[in-house]
């Protein structure tokens, strides 16, 4: 069987470990459990690795206290290496950090293991230098990150699941998107009847939208150092809905135009236009997963009167179009807030 060494760092969350341990096992095992009362033969051998020495606690990100199985130490080659996320704040380098993970990241790829990352798992592998000069993704808020960090990666913030490198390197953007890693593997690996029967054993939709429709676009930073500029941002806060804005932030500012978007763009890291969309955008798409207001009101409401021209916006930076967003994210909302009910009548 396959074997695949699952990358367990105190950063990393136990579900996502145990998740992926989970559906890997699971592989060819849990159809014929179901289906016929008796279990399967499994079609692979995940394994959690970690830099402790063999067979010692390691206490991860989310305080669970695991008992890996094999030491980094160990002289064992893997067909999968996967890496989970990692929780660090999304600026933070991790050059330095993980020394021992990266030179055994380094000889498994070099020996012909396909490298799989989660969510920001994936800047471990572009510190291993992996992923220079390849596509790949992440989690969208670490993204930009990623970039600036390691400027030769090509990332794609808008898809769920990218493989590069002659399909040695797979990688997941964010949250659940591990699951689609952990299916395509799965498929890969063995069929893809077996990773099919794991997805309705296990009832695993695939992010066929990508991640960019659950990604938040006003991720611009805060001005530091520069009070006029901060003293615009908090303005256009609240202001974002009125006409000619950044001219409005302009006149606030006191600034020449030109020094002034100059400004702003250094300290925002975003043009003062693209701000205001960002912020508008990111107003109606709450306002699609709340209201019933019509798409051509909610466009007035946070500054487009050519409803047209917000639709097409709005399909750019989300990927879908605003009722379609609506329909997904409204959705969602409605039955997390109709929960309780829910549970209460089903009691009843």
């Amino acid at each position: 069987m396959p074997r695949i060494a699952i990358l367990a760092l105190p950063e990393a969350t136990a579900s996502v470990v145990y998740g992926m341990y989970d559906l890997f096992r699971s592989a060819g095992r849990d159809w014929g459990l179901i289906v016929h009362g008796v279990p399967g033969e499994p079609r692979l051998d995940p394994v959690v690795v970690s830099g402790t020495a063999n067979k010692s606690d390691l206490t991860l990100a989310n305080g669970v206290r695991i008992v890996p199985d094999v030491s980094l130490q160990a002289r064992a080659q893997y067909r999968v290496i996967c890496i989970p996320e990692l929780a660090i704040a999304p600026d933070v380098p991790v050059a330095g950090r993980y020394r021992s993970e990266v030179a055994w990241l380094r000889k498994q790829y070099e020996r012909g293991a396909l490298v799989a990352t989660a969510c920001s798992g994936a800047v471990l592998a572009a510190e291993a230098g992996l992923l220079d000069g390849q596509d790949a993704t992440t989690h969208w808020a670490y993204c930009e990150p990623l970039r600036k960090q390691y400027p030769s990666v090509k990332v794609h913030e808008d898809r769920a699941l990218v493989v590069s490198g002659e399909g040695q390197l797979i990688m997941a953007g964010g949250g659940t998107s591990w699951l689609d890693l952990a299916l395509y593997l799965i498929a890969r690996l063995t069929d893809l009847d077996t990773a099919m029967q794991t997805a309705r054993v296990n009832l695993i939709d695939w992010h066929s939208s990508g991640q960019q429709p659950f990604a938040r676009l006003a991720r611009t930073r805060q001005a530091e150092g520069d009070a006029v500029i901060g003293k615009c941002q908090e303005w256009i806060a609240k202001n974002y809905g009125v006409d000619a804005p950044v001219a409005s932030m302009v006149r606030i500012s006191g600034l020449p135009e030109r020094t002034f978007k100059r400004r702003f763009q250094a300290a925002t890291g975003s043009a003062p236009l693209a701000y205001v969309h960002m912020l508008r955008l990111e107003a109606a798409k709450e306002r699609l997963e709340r209201a019933e207001d019509s798409i051509e009101r909610i466009a007035r409401d946070v500054g487009y009167e050519d409803a047209a021209f917000f639709a097409r916006l709005f399909r750019r930076a989300v990927r879908l179009t605003p009722a379609q967003y609506r329909r997904k994210f409204g959705s969602l909302r409605r039955h997390l807030s109709a929960g309780p009910q829910n549970g209460q009548r089903a009691r009843g």
